[in-house]
């Protein structure tokens, strides 16, 4: 029997691991694809992890649409994280939730939790991340990275040597956000990032599928050459 790809292996992840390619669902940026339909094809090409992200809208709708999600999600053995909204985590029984700096406190949502799903954080810098580690985060999300559109008002971006200074420094996954590009990925994980979280680069491609399938294949060769 040969043996399992990086690939196969980011697929079949345990739900409470941290994966490696982390793509967020879009329904603002774009109309073509459902939440579901986007979280279909982006576990087609590669994605070990599905974060359902919508900002707006009525709640009910967006359990509607998040319920969909979570039945392709369990159909694939792919784990899902809700942005942001801890109610819809919780109503959907999802695998974690990723919050902002603006969101509920950190401290208060793992107390809801009590260690049943994943809670990772957006961290701008060192001084927030080491805060999010300290209180019992999962992972941090860290970033912009690179200069991104894709939020209304965006912090400064932070670059490869912020990110180094970081990860190097944390015990638990930093996943990589904001610009990333499968041409990106082996910089940012030489840099000592876990994975990569993306958006627009798959929900706008022409193809998110073979899109997504980039990403999957630049995380397995930089993993290789490791």
């Amino acid at each position: 029997m040969e043996p399992a790809s990086t690939q196969d292996m980011m697929m079949t992840k345990p739900m409470n691991e941290i994966g490696r390619l982390h793509i967020l669902t879009d329904y603002y940026f774009q109309q073509r694809f459902s939440h579901a339909e986007l979280a279909e094809r982006a576990i087609l090409g590669g994605a070990d992890t599905i974060q359902f992200r919508q900002k707006h809208g009525k709640i009910r709708d967006l359990l509607s649409s998040l319920n969909q999600v979570r039945e392709v999600c369990r159909q694939a053995g792919v784990p899902l994280i809700v942005n942001d909204r801890l109610d819809l985590a919780l109503a959907v029984r999802a695998d974690g939730v990723h919050l902002g700096q603006t969101d509920l406190p950190l401290t208060s949502v793992l107390e809801i939790v009590e260690g049943r799903m994943l809670v990772g954080i957006t961290a701008p810098d060192y001084a927030a991340a080491h805060r999010a580690e300290s209180q019992g985060a999962s992972y941090i999300g860290f970033g912009p990275v690179y200069a991104t559109k894709s939020k209304s008002n965006p912090i400064k971006v932070q670059g490869l040597g912020a990110l180094r200074s970081v990860a190097d420094k944390m015990t638990i996954p930093v996943i990589a956000i904001a610009g990333i590009t499968p041409n990106r990925c082996p910089d940012v994980l030489s840099h000592g990032a876990h994975g990569v979280a993306v958006m627009t680069s798959v929900s706008l491609s022409e193809n998110p599928e073979a899109t997504c399938r980039l990403f999957a294949e630049a995380i397995e060769s930089s993993l290789i050459v490791r």
